[in-house]
């Protein structure tokens, strides 16, 4: 599927002499001076001729102007890293075409040099409009301008030069490529066979009601005496509707759960990645992502404090979904995933700036929302640089998962064994990794609980 096109006037000519045309006037200067200097009527001649030619071809320039638009179209509009996309042009003038025609495509570095091309070119469309194309390798994920296309116009002599840019450019948005994982880590998990099945009818029996301890909250009328007897505590039933089974996963967005980048700032239009670690992590999350889609579980996708992570990117074309589910969920998150980064990180310049708020570590909104989908399914935190004192707050949603699965990435190994060891004390299955370690490698530590190294 093609992208929609993007079609734009082109912003105003600037004109100026080429190094030929420079030529012509410096020689005409100096005929002019000889000419002076030996009294010489024929060099004189020579020397207007000099001088007015290249202002000519100028002025030449300056009154035949041809209108000129562009239509980009990228196939696919969004690409997964990796892979190429098909770039294609359409370029089209009104009014008189006087001299030479040629045209450059701008993009970011970090795609390559895009290609110049002749005007009119050789495929033609029925609307009189050039056709053009080229294939562009997308190796990361993030947002990217592509364009604008700069027209230069010259004289038959190529003795003056002018140039506009004829569009605004279009904008590409590349994925983060998943990493297949191995099943092993959650096989045993109810939700792999399927939907859950409706434990509450109508007028249930005694034996195909499900309980739990009463929490706070809880109405009186749903209180199951029996079951209270037998246990000695207040138990009530929990009602379950048909459902699909569910995963939650947590995005680690804090403040200072990443080092800070460093390097240059991005030049404009330009895409500006995270740290290597939270690079990880996004391909991290893209993969468990990807591998809980197959297994048909519904994903919802959290920030460290609970709020949705896809809030927080300019990419996402669903910032306020609660939960994506089969193929077009699961594109919709890789969107969003396409340009997140952590909140102290500077988006790039193609959408408007994420404000940044004081990292609160992992609160009770992100509490409360696991257990609101209490053991519907595993519970996959991918988390920077974390303290035990954050791990001791994060540990007990383990009892609201099937499954708690915790990869901590860090600058440096052990910089959150303390952590780690705090989540395997709670029931979590938890690991270690750095930007260089392997994710199918951390992914099967999980298991064995020893340091992908």
């Amino acid at each position: 599927m093609a992208s929609p096109t993007s079609r734009w006037r082109g912003a105003p000519w600037q004109g100026a002499l080429t190094a030929s045309g420079w030529g012509f006037v410096g020689t005409g200067v100096v005929v002019l001076l000889a000419a002076q200097l030996m009294g010489r009527r024929d060099l004189l001649h020579l020397a207007v001729f000099l001088l007015l030619v290249p202002a000519v071809a100028w002025l030449a320039n300056r009154l035949f102007r041809p209108g000129l638009s562009v239509d980009r179209a990228s196939d696919p509009p969004v690409v997964e890293a990796g892979h190429t996309a098909e770039v294609r042009l359409g370029v089209g003038h009104t009014g008189v075409l006087v001299g030479r025609l040629s045209m450059a495509e701008h993009l970011p570095a970090s795609l390559g040099e895009g290609p110049d091309f002749a005007y009119p070119g050789r495929t033609v469309g029925t609307d009189g409009a050039s056709r053009y194309r080229y294939q562009l390798a997308c190796p990361h994920r993030g947002l990217y301008l592509l364009g604008p296309v700069e027209a230069r116009s010259s004289d038959i002599f190529g003795l003056a030069e002018q140039r506009t840019r004829i569009d605004s450019g279009t904008r590409l948005t590349v994925t983060p490529a998943p990493v297949p994982l191995a099943a092993s880590v959650l096989s045993g998990l109810r939700g792999i066979d399927g939907v859950i099945a409706t434990r509450m009818q109508a007028n249930p029996s005694e034996d195909d009601v499900m309980t739990r301890e009463y929490r706070h909250g809880d109405p009186m009328r749903r209180v199951h005496w029996a079951a209270t007897a037998r246990q000695g505590q207040l138990m009530v039933r929990q009602e379950e509707s048909a459902t699909s089974p569910e995963a939650t996963i947590v995005l680690d967005l804090r403040r200072d759960a990443f080092p800070t980048a460093t390097g240059r700032p991005a030049p404009p239009g330009e895409w500006a990645p995270g740290p290597p670690e939270f690079e990880w992590a996004v391909t991290a999350t893209m993969s468990v992502a990807a591998h809980l889609a197959e297994l048909d579980y519904t994903l919802r996708l959290l920030d460290a404090d609970g709020t949705l992570a896809l809030s927080h990117s300019p990419s996402s074309p669903a910032p306020d979904a609660p939960d994506f589910s089969g193929r077009e969920g699961l594109a919709a998150l890789a969107e969003g995933l396409a340009a997140i980064l952590p909140r102290n990180g500077e988006n790039a310049p193609l959408a408007p700036a994420i404000a940044a708020h004081p990292s609160e570590g992992f609160g009770d909104l992100l509490l409360d929302r696991i257990e609101a989908h209490r053991q519907r399914g595993p519970l996959v935190a991918i988390l920077g640089r974390t303290s035990a004192q954050d791990a001791r707050v994060l540990a007990p949603a383990a009892a609201s998962a099937e499954r708690a699965l915790a990869l901590v990435v860090t600058d440096r190994p052990g910089a959150c064994r303390g952590a780690v060891q705090t989540l395997r004390a709670a029931g979590w299955l938890a690991i270690e990794a750095t930007a260089h370690t392997r994710l199918e490698s951390a992914w099967l530590a999980l298991t064995s609980g020893m340091p992908p190294w």
